[in-house]
Parts: C-alpha cells; sequence; structure tokens
C-alpha cells in the first residue's frame, strides 16, 4: 500500500481486505506496534487500521496547551518533545519521544481534561495517529495493551522519581553525563538547546559544561 504524504497533517490509511478481514497495515506503522504489543488480534489490527499519517515540520505543534489529547501517536521519523511553559513563556521540556515510541492520555484526567503542556515536532517527523476513543475500546480487553500500559506507567513513575533525585543532589554537569550515559540517541539526535531544557539549563550554560568536560 502506498504510503505517499499529501502535504503536512495529511496521510493514507490502511486498505481494507476484500474479504472484510483485518485491514493490511503500513510497514513502519505495523511494525511499531507488533514492537510494542507483539503479534496483533484481528480486533487490534481492525482499529489500527484507521490509522492516518501525520507529517510535521519542525517546530510544528501536535498539541496544543487547552487541546483535549484524544489521539494515540506512533512516531516512526523524527522526534516529538513534551513541554510546558512557564508564566514568562519559558519551556520546561518533560520528555522526548524517538521513532518507536506510542504516545497516549495515559490517565482519565489526561482524556478528559484540557492539556497543559505541548507536544511539537523537535525535527521534521512523521506520526501515526489513531482516535483514542476507537482504539482504546478495541485495545482494552487485550493482555498485551494491559502489561504495555502498566510498564509505561511504572516508567513514567520510575522516571519522575529519578528526575527528582537528580535535581536534589546532582549539580548540572552530573545531570548532563547521566543523560549522556542513559540516553545516548537523545544526544546524538536532538538540538543542545532543547536537551539543555530538558537538563534545566540554558543552552549556555550546556556549552560550557561541553567545553569544559571536552577541552579542545
Amino acid at each position: 500500500m502506498s504510503t505517499s504524504n499529501h502535504g503536512p497533517g495529511v496521510g493514507s490509511v490502511a486498505a481494507t481486505q476484500p474479504d472484510g478481514g483485518p485491514p493490511d497495515l503500513p510497514t513502519d506503522c505495523a511494525q511499531r506496534l507488533r514492537a510494542a504489543l507483539g503479534a496483533l488480534s484481528p480486533d487490534l489490527q481492525r482499529a489500527a487500521g484507521a490509522a492516518r499519517s501525520r507529517r510535521l515540520a519542525a517546530g510544528q505543534v501536535l498539541l496544543a496547551p487547552g487541546q483535549v489529547w484524544d489521539r494515540l501517536w506512533i512516531v516512526t521519523d523524527g522526534a516529538l518533545r513534551l513541554y510546558h511553559l512557564d508564566r514568562r513563556g519559558r519551556t520546561a521540556t518533560k520528555n522526548f519521544f524517538l521513532p518507536g515510541a506510542l504516545l497516549w492520555p495515559v490517565t482519565p484526567g489526561l482524556q478528559r481534561q484540557p492539556s497543559a503542556f505541548c507536544v511539537e515536532a523537535v525535527t521534521p517527523c512523521e506520526v501515526w495517529q489513531l482516535d483514542w476513543a476507537g482504539w482504546s475500546a478495541a485495545a482494552a480487553p487485550d493482555p498485551h495493551w494491559q502489561a504495555l500500559q502498566l510498564r509505561t506507567l511504572t516508567a513514567l513513575l520510575e522516571d519522575k522519581m529519578e528526575r527528582e533525585r537528580q535535581f536534589l543532589h546532582c549539580d548540572a554537569t552530573e545531570r548532563w553525563r547521566l543523560l549522556q550515559e542513559r540516553h545516548a540517541d537523545w544526544v546524538q539526535a536532538l538540538p543542545l538547546r532543547h536537551l539543555a531544557s530538558w537538563l534545566g539549563i540554558t543552552d549556555v550554560a550546556l556549552s560550557r559544561i561541553r567545553r569544559r568536560l571536552n577541552p579542545g
């Protein structure tokens, strides 16, 4: 099936089988879902068949503050970031999502309430998106999806606790070293100014740290 792009924000959908069976999924979309969930049941294949591709330019917003998060996104190319804006308009980056990542509103509050944060493309990006209500209804009884939700919530909690520990006990240089060790893919793929925002420092401060650690 062709996955040619027809302009920003518009993509293709999976083709339905002539016999009414589960549709053939686009290769990138199918690979990412199977990597996360294993073999897809017929019900999940049908639900995933409604996926649409969306291409974003660097800096383009996928979810704006005030919008209700009603989509599941599968990142197949590029990178996204999730960040908050403070009262002065400064960004505080909370997470990055590279190819293979699945994003969805993991709590009832996130599913119902207007978003307090922003999700945007850091680089030119492609995501496949699914209506959350339709996907969650089909996926709710699936044990692989249940396990993925539990792993995701556990990882989010552990990451939050570790970040709090680092901000309490580590200076900016140590936080940078830990980021390099634990998220080498981020360091290779993302602009320094966004990494600095995740570290809670300015890009100028991060440049100084890098020069001090790598003189010459």
